[in-house]
């Protein structure tokens, strides 16, 4: 492997959005700390309203997850349906499993609406069995999704073969709600139609202080202060220490992902050629998907920047060429390395942190349709309280996750000795 450049969507990106530094003190009716898909979800939902929005970002716009995502838009979370009505009951679980289900349609509305270049592909994810367990799993998720209305699809071995271009695969379940976004300039085309609809946005501010002063929030950084009646904290698995706050718990794992260099026109016909994005049933999860220039990108769990990296350099490797291995030896251009924040029961959390303040976050790996479903519906309800505007869960005065750092580090050995095996099985 030649020494690859860095994340594919920086490098990429066709959306462009200027954020310069909070270089003043100034009011709002709503502040949204955190430049993310949540956070600029709910900066554009509260401009579109009419309120005044200020919005600060400690890097850039869309510099932690939602620049790092795999670009997948899926519909619902990992759990299956029936695990989120076990653990929510019928109606909480109901209203999730709705809400996110129309996850999709809302971020290609928004594509749509405010035209931004994200290489925006409508046309379905394939979640692919590893094996015969994995088939089994598709099975209950293909029963539950379609009781619950989704309009799943079971594929079997052959035509999840002519869609992937690999017989590597026992099935797949299709959801044709799905697709797949270039993931930073959809971040970002959020954010230019925020400042469009009237939303101050302020990169490279991050945040210092957080206080309750006279009925309001004020909220200091770079030397100078936003005083808001509503806050809104959307950090998620990039969080930063802030006085006055405790900051979310949550559990931090990491994921890399490889990019060949753009293929050949014959090779790219035969590789997804409907343009679906993939992940698959692995207890070490692995996705792949192409972009618009016809790269290759395959992504697993892991740091490909920590102690772990070679083994996972290495795995990605090997696992292009076991996959296709047309593109064995195929250039990989870029590698780069993001943060999940998860949570022990793979739900989001929605945390009151005060007089109309919330806490958003842990999408546990699902950043694009939940980010902008929960973040435009914080918005609504921050605004308008009296309305009762619905949120996708109910709201909690804490979370607690024990032994976090310990379990990160569990899931980064375990993704490195999993790829590490692979080595010296060959696969």
């Amino acid at each position: 492997m030649s020494d690859p450049g860095g994340n594919l969507w920086t490098h990429s990106a066709e959306e462009a959005v200027s954020a310069p530094p909070l270089n003043a003190d100034t009011q709002a009716d709503l502040v949204v700390i955190g430049g993310g898909y949540t956070g600029c979800a709910a900066a554009l939902e509260a401009a579109r309203q009419g309120a005044k929005v200020v919005l600060l970002e400690a890097e850039t716009i869309g510099h932690g997850g939602s620049g790092r995502n795999v670009g997948l838009v899926n519909a619902g979370l990992w759990l299956p349906p029936d695990e989120i009505v076990k653990a929510l009951g019928a109606d909480a679980g109901g209203r999730l499993i709705d809400a996110l289900g129309r996850g999709p349609q809302m971020v290609f509305d928004l594509i749509a609406r405010h035209g931004i270049d994200c290489e925006g592909n409508r046309n379905g994810t394939l979640h692919l069995a590893h094996g015969p367990t994995g088939l089994e799993d598709l099975r209950n998720r293909f029963r539950q999704g379609n009781r619950h209305g989704a309009p799943l699809q079971l594929l079997d071995k052959a035509e999840t073969a002519r869609r992937t271009g690999t017989a590597a695969f026992h099935g797949a379940l299709f959801d044709p709600r799905a697709g797949t976004i270039q993931p930073l300039a959809y971040c970002r085309g959020l954010a230019r139609a925020a400042q469009d609809a009237g939303a101050a946005l302020h990169g490279r501010s991050p945040v210092e202080r957080i206080a309750r002063e006279a009925e309001a929030w004020c909220v200091t950084a770079g030397g100078h202060s936003v005083r808001a009646g509503a806050l809104l904290l959307a950090t998620n698995a990039y969080h930063r220490s802030m006085k006055g706050i405790a900051a979310p718990q949550f559990i931090r794992v990491n994921y890399c992902q490889f990019a060949t260099a753009p293929l050949p026109p014959s090779i790219r016909a035969q590789i997804l050629p409907g343009g679906e994005g993939c992940w698959d049933t692995a207890l070490v999860m692995s996705s792949v998907r192409t972009d618009r220039a016809g790269r290759l990108i395959v992504g697993g769990m892991g740091d490909s920047e920590g102690f772990g990296g070679r083994a996972h350099k290495s795995w990605a490797r090997r696992k292009l060429a076991s996959l296709f291995p047309d593109i064995a030896e195929a250039q990989i251009e870029h590698q780069w390395s993001g943060h999940i924040a998860m949570t022990s029961d793979h739900i989001p959390k929605i945390l009151d942190i005060g007089p109309n303040a919330l806490a958003v976050f842990g999408y546990s790996g699902r950043g694009i349709s939940p980010g902008t479903v929960f973040g435009t519906a914080a918005a609504r309800s921050l605004l308008r309280p009296e309305t009762g505007a619905a949120l996708p869960v109910q709201v909690q005065d804490r979370h607690i996750e024990r032994f976090s750092v310990a379990r990160s580090y569990y899931y980064e050995i375990g993704a490195t000795l999993a790829h590490g095996i692979s080595a010296a099985t060959g696969r």
